[in-house]
């Protein structure tokens, strides 16, 4: 069941004339998010550098809401192209350009032009949780095993 929220959004000037984010399709999660650099002057990763993209967007979720940016599978796929801090984390409360910290994994320099999909925003409800001291927890079959106690 897909759940529909409202979300004020505002463009800004550098983002003139860019579409909207959108769902590429109708069971998308993610709304794809553009590059808004200069027109005829991409951003060119080199390989192991790393930009922050504008994408000329200021929204303002409901409270109980996060955005989420998530890299977009075809960059990373084909050229090594990742969000660096994924998922970012966009609060209910900031109000700022949602910027897109890109990396270049890759081994060529890639170039991000004007209007490009560069990662995927993806609206979830938070739950926030009541940390209570304890001075002990219940068992489990598991116990403390960490990195790779359950197999490969």
């Amino acid at each position: 069941m897909v759940t529909t929220i409202k979300v004020d959004v505002r463009q800004l000037p550098h983002g003139e004339g860019l579409p909207l984010p959108a769902y590429q399709t109708a069971d998308a999660a993610g709304l794809d998010l553009l590059a808004a650099v200069p027109e005829g002057t991409p951003l060119v990763l080199t390989p192991g550098k790393y930009a922050m993209v504008p994408t000329a967007l200021t929204i303002a979720l409901p409270p109980g809401f996060e955005a989420q940016v998530r890299p977009r599978s075809g960059l990373a796929a084909k050229h090594g192209v990742t969000v660096l801090n994924s998922p970012g984390t966009i609060d209910a409360d900031y109000r700022g350009e949602i910027n897109v910290l890109l990396i270049n994994h890759g081994g060529a320099p890639f170039s991000i032009r004007r209007g490009e999909r560069i990662a995927q925003m993806v609206i979830a409800p938070v739950v926030q949780a009541e940390l209570v001291p304890a001075t002990a927890l219940s068992g489990t079959e598991r116990g403390s095993g960490g990195f790779g106690s359950t197999g490969r």
